[in-house]
């Protein structure tokens, strides 16, 4: 459980420092999957594969939305292998100045010490 819960705090320190697209390289497995709870707008699928089409997909988020304030809390552990995050995230839609209120759950699954998938669970309207 040690690993888990040393795993779950650098992955939720580096969303707090705003190093998410960073943390990719370092904390997911080449293999990782991610998996939307509905398709993304800016997206034409809800999962992705690949530690590089993950980093592709928070780049297209990133290009699209500017983050106002972001909360992250965390990590819940389930051991032996999953940790969860909860976000809260006011954002800017970048081509329209929309702003929203983001919430979410994610539970991310870990082997050999690097994310190998993380599933995203929204809270409904």
């Amino acid at each position: 459980m040690e690993d888990l819960v040393k795993i779950g705090k650098e992955f939720v320190q580096a969303m707090r420092d705003r190093r998410g697209l960073a943390s990719v390289e370092e904390l997911y497995a080449e293999n990782a999957q991610s998996i939307e709870a509905v398709v993304p707008p800016v997206r034409q699928f809800r999962i992705t594969k690949g530690r590089d089409a993950i980093k592709g997909k928070r780049e297209d988020w990133l290009a699209t939305h500017e983050i106002q304030e972001l909360e992250v809390d965390g990590p819940y552990v389930h051991p032996p292998n999953r940790f969860g995050v909860r976000y809260r995230a006011e954002v800017v839609q970048k081509g329209t100045g929309e702003r929203m209120t983001l919430c979410e759950i994610a539970v991310y699954s870990v082997a050999e010490g690097k994310v190998v998938l993380e599933e995203f669970f929204m809270l409904p309207k």
